[in-house]
């Protein structure tokens, strides 16, 4: 072990040593943390909550059990991994300590929630900067994807309903920065709702892209370079109206329910005004059709918005619904965007998708149950597993390069070995972290 700098220690790497510790991979980590600022700006957020002559900074307790999350954790006690290895990790509070600091930002309420937000804006827009062309808005556009998560219940706790998939739980309101096909994606809101929370609900969807969008550099909180995508429960007026409010201007690729009335206007449809759907790279998507709905459908709707729908042939064995027609599945989204084929507006609408993806890794990642009583708590609790995700999202943006940045957080414990096969992986991504300048 080298100098301390931080609270963290300075740990030097060597491949196929002798003398191994576990959570030895935790260490990319733990350099993400550092290059990011990380560990200064939640520091500084929490400082508040440090009381007088207390040995362990409330911001360095928040990230150990972020650390710990990342890690597979699924408790606030499992920081006691990171408490078992003090040269990696340093001193890490003990379990009272970390409740106690938890109940205290659960008692601030929104003045807590948000100075843990503010400090992960920030080095969120620092991490962008380093990452350069592997960074999400390398294109000039950053596309957000919100969604709703189950997160089941296995005991009495505050908010905790039957859900409309008959479970018993939450259902939170995600969101989340798209890295494309070359990456994963890195969480910006998290809205904790009781499990009846519906699915349709424009205030809860308005909520959480106002998280989303505080969450970006500033530059991206306005203006039609941000785009926002949801599946049909998004498709409300208010909340498509509220995207299009003049002076917000924002990109939305929103899903809609398939109406009676759009329907009937599909069936309208010519033959030759179908066009062949797509795939990622370029070519024709088999049984698949895409059209423009315009007309009475249209009424009510924001100025500008575009009604696109895709006929495909269901795969073997789907029940049909009473709203698709001819023996073909529909469905619908609503757009504003201009200037692209509806082939390709509906193929970057139906990549939407990847947001299925951040959730499974959220669910390994902590979310796959609320470990406190008080929803209080666990919003705190919310915000420690987006931390987390951002931290195992940023790792890879600016230490990994090819197929190993889409990889995916599992539930899993790595023993490394002298004769493991990613050790050189892991030695490279901790000597490009090293090389990025540190914060100030």
């Amino acid at each position: 072990m080298k100098k301390r700098i931080g609270s963290y220690p300075r740990v030097r790497i060597e491949g196929g040593g002798r003398g191994v510790v576990s959570q030895a991979g935790a260490v990319l980590l733990v350099e993400t943390v550092r290059k990011a600022g990380l560990e200064q700006v939640i520091s500084a957020a929490l400082a508040p909550w440090r009381r007088p002559r207390a040995v362990h900074d409330p911001g360095k307790i928040l990230l150990d059990v972020a650390l710990a999350v990342a890690m597979g954790g699924d408790c606030l006690a499992d920081v006691g991994t990171l408490r078992a290895e003090p040269g990696v990790f340093g001193p890490v509070a003990s379990d009272p300590t970390v409740s106690r600091l938890v109940g205290a930002l659960a008692a601030a309420g929104p003045k807590a929630l948000s100075a843990i937000r503010a400090a992960r804006a920030e080095a969120r827009e620092r991490v962008w900067k380093l990452a350069g062309t592997a960074a999400p808005d390398a294109a000039g556009q950053v596309i957000v994807d919100l969604d709703g998560v189950l997160v089941l219940a296995h005991s009495e706790k505050q908010d905790a309903t039957a859900t409309w998939k008959k479970t018993f739980g939450h259902h939170p309101l995600m969101g989340f920065v798209d890295h494309g096909s070359s990456g994963s994606g890195e969480p910006v809101a998290g809205l904790l709702r009781p499990g009846n929370a519906g699915s349709n609900t424009a205030a809860d969807h308005i909520t959480t892209a106002q998280l989303a969008l505080a969450q970006l550099p500033k530059k991206y909180r306005r203006g039609r370079q941000t785009l926002i995508r949801t599946d049909s429960g998004g498709g409300t007026h208010e909340f498509v109206a509220w995207l299009a409010q003049r002076g917000r201007w924002l990109s939305y690729s929103v899903g809609m329910t398939i109406t009676e009335q759009i329907h009937q206007a599909v069936l309208k449809v010519p033959a030759p005004a179908w066009t062949a759907a797509i795939e990622p790279g370029g070519e024709i998507r088999d049984g698949a059709w895409v059209a423009e709905i315009t007309g009475d459908c249209l009424k009510g709707w924001p100025k500008g918005m575009r009604l696109i729908v895709r006929k495909e042939r269901p795969h073997p064995g789907a029940q049909l619904r009473i709203t698709d027609a001819d023996g073909l599945r529909l469905t619908c989204f609503a757009t504003n965007a201009t200037g692209m084929p509806i082939a390709a507006l509906e193929l970057r609408h139906r990549q939407r998708a990847r947001a299925e993806d951040r959730i499974r890794a959220a669910r390994a990642t902590g979310l796959r149950n609320l470990p406190l009583h008080d929803t209080t708590q666990n919003q705190i609790w919310l915000e420690i597993v987006q931390l987390a995700l951002d931290l195992l999202a940023w790792m890879p943006m600016l230490a990994l390069t090819g197929e190993t940045r889409r990889w995916e957080p599992r539930r899993r414990h790595l023993r490394f070995a002298r004769h493991w096969p990613w050790t050189d992986v892991i030695t490279n991504a901790l000597a490009r972290l090293e090389a990025l300048p540190n914060p100030g």
